[in-house]
């Protein structure tokens, strides 16, 4: 459409400039004069359609008296619907023929007025006038559609589509010119985004029920080109003066942008929220290390004074020969008993000096020297107390070390942490006449590195060579859903006899700790009678 030819609005009749199309010269010349003397102003007379139309283009007039029946391939109705299409210009018909079949396709182009000759002065005027003033309002009504941001469609009853504005013409992708007399349903397809069926056009809703309805949630229009679009917005009934509905008109525009609004602030909101989590979780965490710390080395002294004196008294026993006496029950007595605080004190003093070192470890303060270990001279050395423990509940310890092993660099009093642990478990937990065995291997395994210097990014492949300590007894199972377990603190598996067997649960749950801390990972696996746990750990501990 040619916009440069729309008429601006009107104000006074001088200003209007017409434009006559009449075949009859006499015809036009007496309609010219009769303009002129109400104060209108006429361009030029057109004899022919062909010759309006290109009038038309050349002088925008602000309005065109069309005859119908003109000469040439087309006639006045014709010529004016062109003219409004591509101009925009309003024609008022004024022709001598008033049959039914001439009204009717006059009808069908939405004239701006229709004039029987002869034609009457007032009469005349009175169209002109009534042509002009609902032009003006039906092109601020265009230029307000036309401005808004949110996509207009309006139907009649049948659901044709009567109009649509540029912002529906974008987001359908039909043209008005395209869409109008087509049903609603194939210009204005919506669909449910999770479940991609469609779903009833709220036009249709509304009419039903009489009243506004908005479109629902996570809706999708399916543009002219199978494109999908999130929309929303409403639909609501078209009534006339009478208050009787006529059609519908349908805002709606492209949800896109709110949405992402939406889920951006959303992710803010969430992000939020995980940054008052992490807070009130170090809060606590420090209040639980700072609970920790205190508790610990609060029950560190006065446990150390209990078995302290414990020893003390022993002697005062002795010296005074009540241990040593000839009452065989009171000396037996006293002899368990002064036995059951030590072992309960040494327990706790345990339980304490874990503590300390999983607060230490878990706040990256654990201090570690680093040694290098000869480990076919050092495994046997720690594993011979366990042996003579090991001897005297009647159980067969093996331990196995290869003479030509390299030195293993790490940190000694870790080890040695690791290992006491995973031999007094085994200790404690095999039966008579059953074994514990402790063997040693070293594994190479390749690791692929990215060459930091290569531009491409090359991968490398890194030979790394391990330890593994093994350590293995006989006669126990742990149950496949309790192996994953047993490395949590305080726990114990449902099956044991805590006082049979004593511990606090916190011994596994250390050097699991420790493992990693040097590096290594620990497993467990249990099956076909035994019970292995296998240490791996790097030849040489990285700074």
């Amino acid at each position: 459409m040619n916009t440069n030819c729309i008429p601006s609005n009107l104000d006074k009749k001088e200003t209007v400039r017409i434009l006559v199309v009449e075949d009859e010269y006499i015809l036009a010349i007496n309609l010219q004069e009769c303009l002129e003397s109400m104060g209108y102003t006429v361009l030029d007379i057109a004899d022919s359609a062909e010759g309006a139309v290109v009038k038309a283009t050349e002088l925008c007039p602000n309005l065109i008296l069309m005859d119908i029946r003109l000469s040439g391939e087309m006639d006045g109705i014709q010529a004016a619907e062109q003219i409004w299409h591509n101009l925009q210009i309003p024609a008022i018909y004024v022709t001598g023929h008033s049959d039914k079949s001439t009204v009717d396709r006059a009808t069908l182009t939405s004239p701006f007025g229709y004039i029987l000759k002869p034609i009457k002065e007032q009469e005349l005027y009175v169209a002109i006038q009534t042509a002009l003033n609902c032009y003006d309002r039906e092109q601020f009504l265009s230029s307000v559609l036309r401005g808004m941001g949110d996509g207009v469609i309006v139907v009649d009853l049948q659901l044709t589509i009567k109009y649509l504005n540029q912002v529906a013409e974008a987001l359908t992708g039909w043209r008005c010119d395209e869409a109008k007399g087509q049903m609603l349903t194939e210009v204005f397809k919506l669909v449910d985004e999770q479940t991609q069926i469609p779903t009833q056009n709220p036009i249709i809703t509304a009419l039903q029920q009489e009243t506004t309805i908005y479109l629902g949630n996570r809706i999708l229009l399916v543009a002219r080109d199978g494109t999908t679009i999130p929309v929303a917005d409403s639909a609501t009934p078209l009534r006339n003066n009478n208050g009787v509905i006529t059609g519908a008109v349908l805002v709606f525009r492209d949800d896109t942008q709110r949405r992402l609004t939406e889920e951006r602030n959303l992710a803010a909101e969430r992000a939020k929220q995980l940054e008052i989590q992490v807070a009130e979780l170090q809060r606590l965490n420090q209040l639980k290390e700072d609970f920790l710390a205190t508790t610990s080395h609060e029950m560190r002294t006065p446990l150390s004074n209990i078995k302290m004196t414990i020893s003390v008294l022993e002697n005062l026993l002795e010296r005074q020969g009540i241990l040593n006496s000839n009452k065989l029950s009171l000396s037996e007595s006293i002899n368990r008993y002064l036995t059951i605080l030590r072992e309960q004190c040494e327990q706790e003093l345990d339980l304490v000096d874990n503590l300390l070192y999983m607060r230490m470890i878990d706040a990256d303060v654990y201090s570690l020297e680093l040694t290098s270990i000869q480990l076919q001279t050092w495994l046997p050395h720690v594993a011979e107390y366990f042996e003579q423990q090991a001897r005297v509940r009647q159980q067969t310890f093996q331990v196995s070390v290869p003479p030509n092993l390299p030195p293993l660099v790490t940190d000694l009093a870790s080890l040695t942490e690791i290992i006491s642990e995973l031999l007094k478990n085994a200790c404690k937990f095999t039966p008579p006449d059953e074994q514990i065995t402790v063997n040693v291997r070293v594994i190479d395994t390749t690791k692929s590195l990215i060459n930091e210097n290569a531009e491409s990014g090359i991968l490398n492949n890194l030979q790394v060579s391990y330890f593994q300590i093994i350590i293995s007894n006989s006669g126990v199972l742990i149950p496949k859903k309790e192996q994953s377990r047993i490395f949590e603190p305080f726990y114990r598996i449902p099956q044991s006899d805590r006082w049979q067997y004593g511990g606090t649960g916190l011994g596994l749950a250390l050097v699991k700790k420790l493992v990693e801390y040097l590096q290594g990972t620990i497993e467990v696996t249990s099956s076909q009678g035994w019970t292995t746990f296998i240490v791996q750990l790097p030849l040489t501990l990285s700074e």
